[in-house]
This record gives C-alpha cells, sequence and structure tokens, in this order.
C-alpha cells in the first residue's frame, strides 16, 4: 500500500515539474540563454549591428544619392536592381527605367531574385530606408535606398517632400526646447518569444514579422503635441541636439549600438512607444527597422527636422529646398 501511495504522488508531482520548467517569458527554459542574447550575440558577431547596417563593412552607407546629370543615368542604373514600391498609379505616370514596381511585403521574396546590388525606392527615401536596413539585415548587406527617393530624382516626382515644408510647427512650440539632454536611463533587454534557440533564425523569423507588419511611423505633429505618448530618440549629434533644439523630454542615445550595450538606454517594455527621429526620417528608418527586429515597439518620425522646423538657422545639410533639391533626371511611363 505504501508503494502505490509514493507513486501515486510522484505521477502527480511530474506535470508540475514540466510546468514550472519552462519560462513564461520567451518559451525557453529556465536558466536557459533568453531568445534575445541569442540573436544579439549572433548580430554583433556577424557584423549586423545597427551602426553595421546604416554603413556596411564595405564601406556602403545605406543611402546613395541620385546620379549628378542624365549622362550619369545609364551607368548608375545598370549597376542595380531597381524595386519601386510606390503604388502602382504613381509607378506608372513616372519611374526610373529599368525599374520594378513591388509591394512592400514582397522584399524578402524579389530580394531573393535579384542578380545585382538592389536599389530601394519610393516616394521620400523613409520607406525604402526602412526596406533597406531589413534587407541589409536579412544578408543583402549591399541593398541601398535611393535618397531623397524619387522626390530628389526630378521634379515631376517631388509632392511628397514638397508638400510637407514650409509649416515650422516646431518655431516657439511650447514642447520645443534648447536646454540639454535627460540623463539616459538603464533598461533590460526587449523579451522575444520563440520555441528556437538559434540566434540565425530568431534573427530571420524576426525580420519577417517586421516586413508583414510593414514601415510603423509617428508623425511629427502628434510627438511633438503629444511627447508623454512616446519614448523619444533625439538621433542628432550632441552640438546638434541644442543648436537645432529639440522635442522636450527627447533622449540622445548615439551611437545605438548592441555592442557597447547604449541600447539599453530603450524602454522594451511593450507598449512603451519608442521614436526616432533625425533630420530627413531616412537615418530613423533605418534605426527604427533595427529596432523592431530586436523587439521593441518603435516608431520612425516622418520626415524629421525638415518636417517640424525646415527653417532652421543651424542646417548645414540635408536640408530640403536648400542643398537638397529635386534634379531633372529621365522618367519612363
Amino acid at each position: 500500500m505504501k508503494r502505490i501511495s509514493v507513486f501515486l504522488i510522484g505521477l502527480f508531482l511530474i506535470p508540475t515539474l514540466f510546468l514550472t520548467s519552462c519560462d513564461k517569458g520567451d518559451d525557453t527554459l529556465v536558466n536557459a540563454t533568453p531568445a534575445f542574447t541569442l540573436m544579439k550575440d549572433y548580430v554583433i558577431n556577424n557584423n549586423l549591428d545597427i551602426n553595421k547596417i546604416i554603413t556596411n563593412t564595405d564601406g556602403e552607407k545605406f543611402v546613395v544619392g541620385p546620379p549628378a546629370s542624365e549622362v550619369d543615368v545609364p551607368a548608375y542604373i545598370a549597376k542595380y536592381t531597381i524595386l519601386d514600391i510606390r503604388n502602382a498609379e504613381a509607378f506608372a505616370a513616372g519611374h526610373i527605367e529599368g525599374a520594378k514596381n513591388i509591394a512592400f511585403s514582397n522584399i524578402l521574396t524579389e530580394a531573393a531574385a535579384a542578380s545585382k546590388p538592389i536599389l530601394m525606392v519610393c516616394y521620400t527615401g523613409q520607406t525604402a530606408c526602412y526596406a533597406t536596413a531589413l534587407l541589409r539585415m536579412y544578408g543583402y548587406s549591399h541593398t541601398r535606398a535611393l535618397k531623397w527617393g524619387m522626390s530628389g530624382w526630378n521634379e515631376a516626382t517631388a509632392a511628397a517632400w514638397n508638400g510637407k515644408i514650409g509649416t515650422n510647427e516646431a518655431d516657439g512650440h511650447a514642447n520645443w526646447t534648447h536646454e540639454g539632454a535627460p540623463q539616459n536611463n538603464v533598461f533590460g533587454d526587449p523579451v522575444i518569444s520563440t520555441l528556437s534557440t538559434d540566434g540565425s533564425t530568431i534573427l530571420k523569423n524576426q525580420i519577417e514579422k517586421v516586413v508583414a507588419a510593414g514601415f510603423k511611423t509617428a508623425s511629427g505633429t502628434d510627438v511633438l503635441n503629444n511627447p508623454n505618448n512616446y519614448f523619444i530618440n533625439n538621433y542628432f549629434n550632441p552640438a546638434d541636439y541644442q543648436a537645432f533644439g529639440h522635442i522636450d523630454g527627447a533622449y540622445r542615445i548615439l551611437p545605438l549600438t548592441l555592442a557597447d550595450n547604449s541600447y539599453k538606454g530603450l524602454d522594451p517594455t511593450p507598449g512603451a512607444k519608442v521614436v526616432t527621429y533625425c533630420y530627413t526620417g531616412q537615418t530613423s528608418a533605418v534605426v527604427t527597422a533595427c529596432l523592431n527586429v530586436l523587439g521593441y515597439d518603435a516608431y520612425s518620425m516622418t520626415f524629421g527636422m525638415n518636417g517640424l522646423y525646415n527653417t532652421n538657422t543651424a542646417w548645414a545639410s540635408n536640408q530640403w529646398g536648400a542643398d537638397s533639391k529635386p534634379k531633372n533626371l529621365p522618367l519612363v511611363n
């Protein structure tokens, strides 16, 4: 009778052991390496950290400007598989010769079929930069985005940028300040739910999820008017942070990489909307793509400083309508 009782107690204990051996956070066993750490190590060891996505190991920045003149166009377009992610109507009205019109959701499939380095094209360069970052992280390290998008190619396709300049809503706004940056916090890592224990697989699965979700953006107007709804990171150097001014309460986390743990200055809490802004919305799109892959709830502030305060006197470069204007390069339809 005693042996039967011991046997029955053992039967009751076995399910308990199984239930308590699971980490409710990320579906890995207790004391096992968290999925985020596995992915982080893979990213660092394979030159896929955020700074290596911005500029790859061959020194190629994520954006490339349009050719200097019409005579340079044939050689320029011959270098690339050009993928245009604008809508079909805009593409039909005017596009770069040889470009293929695709949906953003198909960028991974199209990249796999590309025979040359990829040039991503959109209206303003912002969505193309987001796509470029995802493709670089996925293994297509020579992918680049057309700087300023089709707005920089020809005046006829520049409406997207031209229409966003001139409001200067940050000028004199109560939430605009020239004060120094607040002290950066130190947070834990994002939690990634997966059964995989392979860093490469975790990374690819995360990228595929981010592609399926599409470009995540926040409008400059909403961030300026409601800064408390966001965890804001101003992606400027220290001098520009104060010279331009910035949204009240914006942190300045730069460099922002995994290798130096500076990413721990960002809030990984689900629902904490991490919004990054830069000068044009293009670099912030790259950073935002990387952060979403890493498990943050991240958003790029569209049009960046240009959209909020284009006439600011601190500009030295990347000012739409000043040093950056549409060219008059050929379109086909």
